[in-house]
């Protein structure tokens, strides 16, 4: 958990000032949805993307 909370701070909170919560909150947020899960690798899901093993799984559900 200490690893994953590490690269929000590391890529968002520390790249700027944040005067307001809520600024922080979406940038938090964005930076979760548009990086996180859809570009990081995951050695789990056989080194995709989640959500490129979520739309694999999906499609392969829908074939059936």
């Amino acid at each position: 958990m200490e690893s994953f909370f590490s690269l929000p701070q590391k890529n968002v909170l520390d790249r700027h000032r944040w005067p307001i919560k809520q600024e922080l909150r979406l940038a938090i947020t964005t930076w979760i949805e548009r990086t996180y899960l859809r570009r990081r690798r995951q050695r789990r899901l056989g080194k995709l993307a989640p959500t490129e093993y979520e739309t694999i799984n999906r499609t392969a559900l829908t074939a059936a």
